[in-house]
C-alpha cells in the first residue's frame, strides 16, 4: 500500500447500524448527496458487500469503474442527477460475495477469510489510490455492529482498526431505544467517537403498529441521551420516502445537512488529530522520558494498537519488539483484559485503600503470593515499579529498626543494576550510569559491589562472589539489605548472569544479617523462561518487587511482598509501615491484573517464551559476523545485540520505523523483548531489521 503522507491521512466516517435493514444505505446515500451539494469531494464505500453476483476480491470503484450493483449502485443513483458536483467517483465496493449472509459466512463460502486489519488496509489503499483524491470516505458497514468478519472479529473491530467516528443508524420503531443504547454502549467500550445518531422513520404500517407517541418519545429520549453522553454528536431524523428519485434524495439530504456541515470542517468532531498536529503540539507542551526539552526527540504518532502491532496515525503498522517497555506480554487490546477493565469500571473504578478493602485487591494479593517464591506472606500494592522499590527499601529499613539494628541504614547493590528513577530507587542503580552525579548530595550514598561476572550460559565462577563477600565482611553491620535483579540485569545493560551467583549471594546475606531484596519488575511473569526469575536459583528472598507485566501493559500497578518475619519486625511495639499511595490497590488495575494472571495460569506462556527464545537465538545469530558487535545473547523472550560503542538511538528509531518495526535501542544495546504472542514471521522480521541496521551502519553516532 502506498504510504499516505500527512496531507493524505485517511479521513473517513463509518456508517453503522443497530442491526440489519435499519436504513444504513439510505443514510449513506443521502449524506453523500448532502456533502457533494456542499462541494465536498466525498465517496461512499462498501468495504464488504454480500448478496451480489460477483465473487470475492477487491473491486475498486476509484480506478476500475463505478460499480452499479448492490449498495454501491444505490449510492451512485442518489447523486446521478448532480452532474459536475465532483470529479471523484461517487461509489465503490471493495470486497463482494455472492451469498446473502454475514461477511464471515459469505466469505467462507468462497474460501476467503476476512480480517479487520486486512479490510482496513484495503480501505487505506483505496483512499491512497483515488485520483482525483477524495476529501472524505463514507464507509457503510455490513449488518449490525457485531456482524462477524471471522470467528473472532466483528464489524466493530474493523471500525476500531480505522479509528474513524461513527454514524449510528437505527430504525425508529418499538424496541429502538434498547437497540440504540446497546449499540452506543458498544461504541463507547471500544473508544469510538460518535459523529451522529440517525433515526430512520419506518414504513406507515410499522409506524401505526408502534404508535406515533412511542416514536416521538424515542426521538425525545435519544436526543436527551446524546446531549448528556455524547456532546457534539448530531441527531438526525429521516422521514420515510416511498420513491427514491431526485426529489426523494433531496428531501433526505436536506435532513442531513447539519451532519454534512459538521463533517465538512477540518478537523471535524470525532476525527483523530493528524500526526503533524500532534507532534507539533507535543513538542510545544510535553517532555518525553530521557529526552531534552530543547533538542526535541524524533516522534511517531500512535493512533491505536492490536495484537503485537502499533498502528501509526498514517496507517502504517509496526511490529512491536518492546512490549511497551516490557509490560504488554499478551500483546495489545487483549479482549479478556479489556473485558475485566470494563466490568470493574462499571462497578467501582477506584476507592481509597485506607480503611477499606475490595475483592479485586484481596483476590489478586492471594494469587500473587501463591505464585511467588515460598515464604512471602504479606503484599503491599504500589503505583509503579519505582514506587515498589521505594516500598522495599523502606520495609528493609523499618525491619532492621524493629530488630534494634539501627546502624543498618545502607544498601548494597551490584554495579550495572537499574531499579527506577525515584530517589531511593535511583540511589541503588548503577553509580555511573544511574545518574548519581546529577543528583549528588540529594541521593543517599549506598554501597556497590562488582557486577556478577559469570555468564548465564557459562560454568559458574565462584570468584564472582568475592567482592560481595569482602564488602559484607567489612561493612555488613551497615547493610540493611542487598538489592538486585535476579539473573537478568535489565535497563542497566541486559546482562544475564549465572543462577549460582544468586544462590551464593543469598547465603552471604543470611550470614551477614542483611535482607535480600529481589527486583522482579522486569523479569517477573515469565520473561526469562521462569514465572519469576528467582526460580532459576530456587532462592527465597525476604522482599520481592514485581510490576510492568503485572497488568499485561493495560494499567500501572506494582507490588512488594515480604516474609512474615519482615512484616512482624516492622510492626513491633505497635509500629506501622509508613507508606500509603493514594491509588494503592486500585480496583481497575487489580481486576485487570487478575485477568492477566488468568491468561498466564493457562500456561501457554511457557511454550510461547520457549519458541521466542529459539527464534531470537536463530534470528540474531547472523549479527555476530559484524566486527562492531561485542556480544549476542538470548534468554527466554529477551534478545540482545551488544555493540562495542554507543548506538545512535534517533537514527536507529527512524531506520526501524521505515522497516515496519518498533525497536528502541539504548546505550550500546539493540535489544528485543517482544510480546509473548508474537508469531514466528514477526520475530524473523524484527531480527532481520536489526541485522539490516548493522549491515547499513545505521547504528553509528555521527563523527
Amino acid at each position: 500500500m502506498p504510504r499516505a503522507d500527512a496531507g493524505c491521512t485517511l479521513r473517513a466516517v463509518a456508517v453503522a447500524g443497530t442491526g440489519t435493514d435499519v436504513g444504513k444505505t439510505v443514510v449513506t446515500s443521502a449524506l453523500l448527496r448532502a456533502l457533494r451539494g456542499l462541494g465536498v469531494a466525498a465517496q461512499a464505500v462498501k468495504p464488504v458487500q454480500t448478496g451480489v453476483s460477483a465473487a470475492g476480491g477487491v473491486r475498486d470503484g476509484g480506478t476500475g469503474g463505478m460499480p452499479r450493483r448492490g449498495d454501491a449502485g444505490t449510492y451512485a443513483s442518489a447523486v446521478a442527477d448532480m452532474a459536475g458536483a465532483s470529479s471523484v467517483p461517487p461509489a465503490a465496493a471493495l470486497r463482494t460475495f455472492a451469498l446473502a449472509a454475514s461477511p464471515h459466512f459469505a466469505a467462507a463460502a468462497e474460501g476467503v477469510c476476512l480480517n479487520a486489519a486486512g479490510l482496513a488496509e484495503d480501505i487505506r489503499g483505496h483512499w491512497a489510490r483515488l485520483s482525483p483524491p477524495a476529501e472524505l470516505l463514507l464507509l457503510e458497514t455490513a449488518g449490525g455492529l457485531l456482524a462477524p468478519l471471522n470467528a473472532r472479529e466483528t464489524m466493530l473491530d474493523l471500525m476500531a482498526c480505522l479509528g474513524a467516528p461513527v454514524i449510528l443508524v437505527a430504525r425508529n420503531e418499538l424496541g429502538a431505544l434498547n437497540h440504540a443504547l446497546l449499540s452506543l454502549a458498544a461504541l463507547r467500550r471500544r473508544g469510538l467517537a460518535l459523529a451522529a445518531l440517525a433515526l430512520v422513520e419506518p414504513p406507515r404500517e410499522v409506524r401505526e403498529a408502534s404508535g406515533p407517541a412511542i416514536l416521538e418519545e424515542n426521538i425525545r429520549y435519544l436526543r436527551e441521551r446524546l446531549r448528556a453522553d455524547w456532546p457534539g454528536a448530531v441527531m438526525c431524523c429521516l422521514p420515510h420516502v416511498e420513491t427514491l428519485g431526485p426529489e426523494g434524495w433531496s428531501l433526505l439530504a436536506e435532513q442531513l445537512l447539519p451532519l454534512a456541515h459538521s463533517l465538512r470542517g477540518k478537523p471535524a468532531p470525532g476525527f483523530p488529530d493528524t500526526s503533524d498536529d500532534l507532534e507539533g503540539r507535543d513538542h510545544a507542551a510535553l517532555w518525553h522520558p530521557y529526552a531534552s526539552a530543547t533538542r526535541l526527540p524524533p516522534l511517531e504518532t500512535a493512533s491505536r494498537s492490536h495484537d503485537n502491532r502499533i498502528v501509526l496515525a498514517d496507517g502504517r503498522e509496526l511490529v512491536d519488539g518492546m512490549s511497551s517497555w516490557w509490560a504488554a506480554v499478551h500483546g495489545y487490546n487483549h479482549p479478556r483484559l479489556l473485558a475485566a477493565l470494563r466490568a470493574q469500571s462499571g462497578r467501582m473504578p477506584h476507592v481509597m485503600f485506607g480503611g477499606l478493602t475490595h475483592a479485586p485487591a484481596v483476590t489478586l494479593g492471594e494469587r500473587l503470593l501463591a505464585a511467588m517464591p515460598a515464604g512471602l506472606e504479606r503484599l503491599f500494592f504500589a503505583d509503579s515499579g519505582s514506587v515498589a522499590v521505594e516500598v522495599a527499601l523502606k520495609m528493609a529499613l523499618q525491619c532492621q529498626q524493629g530488630r534494634g539494628e539501627r546502624r543498618r541504614t545502607r544498601f548494597l547493590a551490584p554495579r550495572g543494576g537499574y531499579h527506577g528513577d525515584t530517589l531511593g530507587a535511583m540511589s541503588v542503580c548503577d553509580p555511573v550510569t544511574g545518574m548519581h552525579s546529577l543528583f549528588a548530595g540529594l541521593l543517599p550514598e549506598q554501597l556497590f559491589m562488582e557486577r556478577p561476572a559469570c555468564r548465564f550460559d557459562a560454568p559458574f565462577a565462584a570468584a564472582s562472589l568475592e567482592d560481595a563477600r569482602r564488602i559484607l565482611a567489612e561493612r555488613g553491620d551497615e547493610v540493611a539489605a542487598v538489592i538486585l535483579e535476579p539473573v537478568v540485569q535489565g535497563a542497566g545493560g541486559m546482562w544475564f548472569y549465572h543462577p549460582d551467583y544468586l544462590r551464593g549471594l543469598a547465603e552471604l546475606c543470611r550470614r551477614a544479617g542483611a535482607l535480600l531484596i529481589l527486583d522482579e519488575i522486569a523479569t517477573g511473569f515469565g520473561r526469562t523462561g521462569r514465572f519469576f526469575a528467582a526460580e532459576w536459583a530456587d532462592v527465597r528472598p525476604d522482599i520481592l518487587c514485581c510490576g510492568k507485566a503485572l497488568t499485561g501493559g493495560v494499567l500501572s500497578l506494582a507490588a512488594t511482598a515480604c516474609t512474615a518475619a519482615v512484616a512482624g519486625d516492622i510492626c513491633r511495639d505497635g509500629r506501622v509501615f509508613m507508606h500509603g499511595p493514594t491509588f494503592m490497590g486500585n480496583p481497575l488495575a487489580c481486576a485487570v491484573a487478575g485477568a492477566s494472571l488468568d491468561i498466564l495460569e493457562e500456561n501457554r506462556w511457557q511454550a510461547q517464551v520457549e519458541q521466542l527464545e529459539r527464534l531470537l537465538a536463530r534470528g540474531l545469530e547472523p549479527c555476530r559476523r559484524f566486527s562492531d558487535v561485542a556480544d549476542v545473547r538470548v534468554l527466554g523472550a529477551i534478545g540482545v545485540v551488544e555493540m562495542k560503542a554507543p548506538v545512535n538511538g534517533a537514527a536507529l528509531q527512524r531506520f526501524f520505523v521505515e522497516r515496519g518495526v518498533w525497536i528502541r535501542p539504548f546505550g550500546r544495546l539493540i535489544y528485543l523483548m517482544p510480546p509473548y504472542i508474537t508469531p514466528a514471521e514477526d520475530v524473523a522480521r524484527l531480527c532481520d531489521a536489526v541485522f539490516r541496521a548493522l549491515e547499513a551502519d545505521a547504528w553509528r553516532l555521527p563523527v
